[in-house]
């Protein structure tokens, strides 16, 4: 007999139960070095919309493995970024560290696991759409590990949101699966609203998810390819430093050798919910404002907004002294399908004022799709199919939308060659670009 058959015999002997036991697992991750640790189903209802991707990535997939690790705080807090991103790249590593020795351990048993990344790298051959395997966030609260707050940060009950999640999958079925915490760790201070230099944050829960991502991730994807584009369009290097500083050029060279940095995160530096974390705040509310909270508002910056969005009034209204920038965020659509999914994260309240209409898409072409936008109150929704009545019908090609999206065409045109056609006021879609810059 083969000695690999003979080894793959005695093991098979020695197999799992076909019930693990979740304690036992437990005691597994917090030796492999995570701070807190929680099991879901992956039949759990809690995580549906993710159930999908995951067993496409990882077929044998039976049950998840969410961890937390933990930060350190004043790291996060500093006004110095560079002590802030480095404490987020090491425990970043450290996040898949674990994964790695957690899944080994597994492995070494006979299980089968397998671990995606705690951010990058990524299925980056999907952008614009979900680029991320699996989303770490909803697993967590399913496994007890806290609860999202104001601010879409995880909150666990006693570390606080100074923490970076981890997932491992296997193919064990478990005796006990976790439960979601009752209560909510996030106390509604708001502090996240004051600290945000972009206005991202709503006191109202709304969230802008293009300001966040304009300003805090200008180093990574989008906004990278914005850099690419502007290194492209300049003629000479006079031309690329009228448009680009030295700084900001270092600054893009210093995230491609030592991996991207966040320009903000201050709503996570802010935060004073948590057992651990809460005692400081309480305490003395003041002199957490004066040395937390304070220095992050007070800090001259540049803060990276497209346009004629709501973010660049925000920031000269709220804090004129810090410097504005306008720039491009690659947030445009490569499909009908991206623009339909863009619409809600490039939705802009305030510019929308008190625009009340009602927008029927209907495209054709390379892809068919109807859609129904109504806008009412600041609010916008979106849905599938032309629903009632219409205050505007835009029908079109799907490639001709596509390139008058991306500038690559005049909406004139469009409108002379019938490429894209208009009934109803025409000046409802001027009104409906505002809402989108």
């Amino acid at each position: 007999m083969h000695m690999s058959v003979e080894a793959h015999e005695i093991q098979s002997s020695a197999a799992l139960a076909p019930v693990f036991e979740a304690r036992r697992l437990r005691e597994m991750a917090l030796s492999a070095g995570a701070d807190d640790v929680g099991f879901v189903s992956i039949d759990d209802p809690a995580i549906r919309f993710e159930r999908e991707e995951i067993l496409a990535a990882f077929p044998f997939a039976k049950s998840l493995v969410s961890f937390v690790m933990r930060m350190n705080r004043e790291n996060i807090r500093s006004p110095a970024r560079s002590a802030a991103n480095v404490e987020f790249h090491r425990v970043g590593d450290e996040t898949d560290a674990v994964a790695h020795r957690l899944a080994r351990m597994l492995e070494d048993m006979g299980a089968r696991a397998a671990y995606p990344s705690m951010a990058f790298p990524m299925e980056a051959q999907r952008w614009p759409a979900k680029m991320w395997v699996l989303s770490h966030k909803p697993v967590a609260v399913a496994a007890g590990l806290g609860r999202m707050g104001l601010h879409r940060n995880v909150i666990h009950p006693k570390f606080g949101n100074f923490i970076l999640l981890g997932t491992v999958v296997v193919d064990l079925a478990l005796d006990s699966y976790s439960r979601p915490i009752d209560n909510n760790p996030c106390l509604t201070c708001k502090l996240c609203v004051a600290a945000c230099p972009t206005g991202a944050i709503g006191p109202d829960g709304a969230f802008d998810f293009a300001a966040c991502y304009t300003h805090n991730y200008r180093e990574f994807m989008g906004g990278f390819m914005d850099w690419v584009e502007t290194i492209a369009d300049a003629k000479t290097s006079l031309s690329y430093r009228e448009k680009v500083s030295d700084a900001e050029s270092v600054s893009m060279w210093q995230s491609l050798a030592y991996g991207p940095n966040y320009k903000a995160a201050y709503c996570i530096a802010v935060c004073p919910a948590g057992e651990d974390v809460i005692g400081a705040y309480r305490d003395d509310r003041k002199g957490f404002l004066a040395s937390v909270v304070d220095p992050l508002q007070k800090k001259e910056e540049t803060i990276y907004v497209t346009p004629n969005s709501d973010a660049e009034d925000y920031v000269k209204r709220r804090f004129p002294h810090k410097s504005v920038k306008r720039v491009a965020n690659g947030m445009r659509a490569s499909s009908i399908a991206a623009f339909a999914r863009g619409l809600s994260l490039r939705f802009q309240k305030k510019r929308a004022g008190d625009l009340r209409a009602v927008y029927h898409f209907a495209f054709r072409g390379a892809e068919r799709k109807d859609l129904t936008v109504a806008i009412e109150n600041g609010r916008l929704r979106v849905d599938e199919g032309l629903i009632g009545g219409a205050d505007l019908r835009i029908s079109a090609d799907a490639e001709a939308w596509l390139r008058f999206l991306r500038k690559e065409t005049s909406l004139l045109w469009a409108l002379l060659t019938l490429e894209i056609r208009l009934r109803g006021d025409p000046r409802l879609l001027v009104a409906f670009g505002r809402c989108f810059p």
